[in-house]
């Protein structure tokens, strides 16, 4: 993934996209972050702007959950081919099942320690980096 791909935050909550900006500043992540905070807006703004380089999606939020919006993205021809990667609370089975069932890449429960935290967005960074994107 190359510095100019933009990274999609789909995350209701404000506490959670504050730690990923955090921690992607503090590992000098230059690749400008977008932010919706729910599935709806984020397909909303995936038909009007250029791909994203990854897709970060929380799994629990309202008007379309992460799972509602996953579903649709992988659906979608122009969509499919985004890499999307869980970072979520939720440490449900059947969430993962369901999530990796309908394509995503990774799945990465959000810690709450903030030096666990920066350490999780560090592995997304760098395997997202070495990574050679279909597109």
């Amino acid at each position: 993934m190359t510095t100019t791909h933009t990274i999609l935050l789909v995350d209701d909550d404000e506490v959670d996209i504050m730690a990923v900006s955090r921690a992607l500043k503090e590992l000098n992540v230059t690749n400008p972050v977008a932010v919706c905070r729910n599935g709806k807006e984020a397909l909303q703004w995936l038909k009007t702007h250029p791909k994203p380089g990854l897709v970060l999606l929380d799994l629990r939020m309202p008007v379309m959950d992460g799972l509602e919006f996953l579903a649709n993205a992988k659906n979608d021809l122009n969509l499919k081919t985004i890499p999307v990667v869980a970072l979520t609370t939720s440490k449900e089975e059947s969430d993962r099942i369901q999530a990796f069932n309908l394509g995503i890449a990774g799945f990465m429960v959000k810690p709450v320690d903030p030096k666990l935290y920066l350490s999780v967005i560090k592995t997304i960074s760098i395997y997202w980096h070495t990574s050679e994107l279909p597109y």
